[in-house]
């Protein structure tokens, strides 16, 4: 890991830190775009449960939308925007699954009622009724009353590592801060964008 890459993750962490503090909902929450194998764009609001020199990790069922257009075409982009601070953080990267060790960690600290939220959901697929979907978790609530809820095997994270970072800050007259890191064949550099 390159000193400019280790940089660039600080900043993340200080400005993510402050968001934390501030911002008076969700401040893991990103917007995550992807696209399929013919190009077609996808974008929706996932949470960040993780971040660390490897990448930005977060967690979802692997047959959704955004899964099957991660198969076709594995490359994402990440946006944080907190209100609270005013910042941006995008982050573009190829994105691969996290081990299954580290899922089932994750997996472990959810709320038991989210893990048989997971199990019931067939995310992003049609629903007939909603009444149908509360059914089921009701069923697997009872299924599941005296005992462990497994991680189903399409329920997985995936990291987002970086091949750009960049900070954005409002700025005057609207000239406004881009600073951007950039991995390159030669390893990452840093560089200002104009607004």
């Amino acid at each position: 890991m390159t000193e400019i890459y280790r940089e660039a993750l600080a900043r993340f962490d200080e400005v993510f830190a402050r968001a934390g503090k501030m911002e008076p909902s969700e401040p893991t929450a990103m917007i995550l775009a992807t696209a399929d194998g013919e190009g077609r764009p996808s974008a929706r609001t996932v949470l960040l449960k993780g971040v660390d020199e490897r990448g930005f990790v977060f967690y979802t069922n692997a047959d959704s939308r955004k899964g099957r257009d991660l198969r076709e075409n594995p490359r994402g982009a990440l946006v944080f925007f907190w209100q609270s601070v005013f910042e941006q953080v995008q982050v573009e990267g190829r994105v691969e699954p996290v081990s299954d060790g580290e899922a089932d960690a994750y997996w472990a600290t959810r709320r038991r009622e989210s893990r048989i939220g997971a199990l019931v959901s067939d995310q992003s697929a049609p629903l007939a009724s909603r009444e149908e979907l509360n059914a089921r978790f009701a069923e697997e609530e009872k299924r599941h009353a005296d005992g462990p809820i497994p991680r189903p095997p399409n329920w997985r994270g995936y990291r987002v590592v970086p091949d750009r970072i960049e900070f954005w800050r409002p700025g005057d007259h609207r000239l406004n801060e881009r600073d951007c890191y950039e991995r390159t064949a030669g390893g990452w550099r840093r560089f200002l964008l104009n607004p």
